[in-house]
């Protein structure tokens, strides 16, 4: 079961964003890899394990009970958003598909608007992009999109001697607080040359009306305003009476078998990605929610549950981090590999590219992505902004509109 019919990879978010990629080709169709899988397209609103039933609201709008015999509780996490007025009216996040697509078609969007503003106080705050979170998803959000408004700023005449205001808002002392600190200060270094200010330790308190209220004391106004201060784990577990730990994890054996805080054993009942609280025996810590170590967890849990199923004893989850990228935009990006080896610029920017690149399932996807990146390398970006993909309904609504003006005239 799952909410889309699709699998998405994550890392390319921002490249889908920024035009870079096709945004067709970060997801891959679930119908196409799962062969002898039964796909049930909709979100489970409750599971009843005693009774081996889980409750699922289906896409066209009914909901079904389901039976099963074995669960594999994944479904992941969600935005974390705290209570931070107009930020629910104001923000989009960055974590599916959709929010990219959204947020490509609002930052070509806001330059179109601003080419025809007269105000230049309205000009400015339609120039005006705040990125909160430090972390992977910001930085990379952030770099590649900037790419993309410096490139599309030049298709502009009514905008030459402008440029676009990039804001990343951070609440800690550091950007990308998983890497090696040198690392983080000269990726930190890179988009500041940019021009992009970054302020560390500094809080958004208030989103209203467009305004954005720091920490700081800091006020101006702002179209457009990204949110990724981090994930927390999807609620279908707590809603379902399944332990979880304090941070609303499933909690887990090192077999990736749900048990309880006593250490009992859920009987038929597996987690596994970043809703699931995982022993990681390289470290004797948890395993953290990256991509990394829930598609290892994936693997050595349908081992488990296959070798479960025919009598044998399932074998602990074992994964040492192979290490850590980020892309900084075009040709720039921040590697740590194993053995401490740090790497920057240009070759960690290759090296980001490769590793996804063979990471990304099928063969068609990783074909297609190629083909992508090596078209945009000699032609400029494409600008078009596809805004009325978010409206589909408008043009035929007004031409109906229009209709019954005529007929009532």
């Amino acid at each position: 079961m799952n909410a889309e019919n699709y699998l998405q990879y994550q890392p390319f978010l921002p490249e889908a964003a920024s035009g870079t990629i096709e945004p067709r080709h970060v997801v891959v169709a679930l119908r196409q890899v799962l062969r002898r899988t039964r796909l049930v397209v909709g979100e489970v609103e409750a599971i009843d394990h005693a009774a081996r039933r889980a409750r699922v609201h289906l896409l066209e709008g009914s909901e079904v009970d389901l039976a099963y015999d074995v669960l594999v509780l994944a479904p992941g996490s969600v935005s974390r958003v705290l209570p931070v007025p107009g930020l629910a009216e104001q923000a989009v996040g960055f974590k599916t598909i959709d929010e990219a697509i959204h947020l490509r078609n609002d930052v070509l969007a806001r330059l179109e608007a601003a080419a025809e503003a007269s105000d230049p106080a309205h000009r400015r705050a339609l120039l005006t992009f705040v990125v909160v979170g430090g972390g992977y998803a910001g930085v990379e959000a952030l770099a590649e999109l900037e790419d993309l408004s410096r490139a599309a700023l030049k298709r502009y005449p009514e905008l030459r001697g402008e440029h676009a205001r990039w804001v990343l808002i951070e609440a800690t002392d550091r950007l990308l607080p998983e890497i090696d600190p040198s690392l983080a200060e000269y990726a930190h270094r890179r988009l500041t040359r940019r021009g992009i200010e970054i302020k560390m330790s500094t809080r958004l308190d208030s989103a209203e009306n467009g305004i954005m209220r720091l920490s700081s004391g800091e006020e101006f106004a702002a179209a457009t305003l990204v949110w990724t201060t981090g994930v927390r784990p999807h609620s279908l577990a707590a809603r379902s009476g399944f332990p979880i730990d304090d941070r609303g994890r499933i909690t887990c054996d090192e077999y990736l078998r749900v048990r309880t805080a006593g250490g009992e054993i859920v009987p038929d009942a597996w987690a596994a990605g970043d809703n699931a609280a995982v022993p990681d025996l390289t470290t004797g810590r948890l395993s953290p929610p990256t991509a990394q170590h829930a598609i290892r967890q994936a693997k050595q849990l349908a081992l488990n549950v296959v070798a479960a199923s025919r009598g044998r004893s399932p074998r602990p989850f074992r994964y040492r981090n192979r290490g850590q990228l980020v892309s900084l935009g075009r040709f720039r990006g921040v590697a740590q590999l194993p053995g401490r080896v740090r790497v920057r610029g240009f070759p960690a920017w290759w090296l980001h590219r490769t590793y996804h690149l063979a990471k990304v399932p099928t063969l068609n996807r990783r074909v297609r992505i190629a083909l992508d990146r090596t078209v945009a390398l000699p032609f400029p970006r494409d600008v078009v902004a596809l805004g009325s993909l978010q409206r589909p309904h408008e043009p035929f609504r007004r031409a109906a509109a229009e209709e019954e003006r005529r007929g009532a005239g």
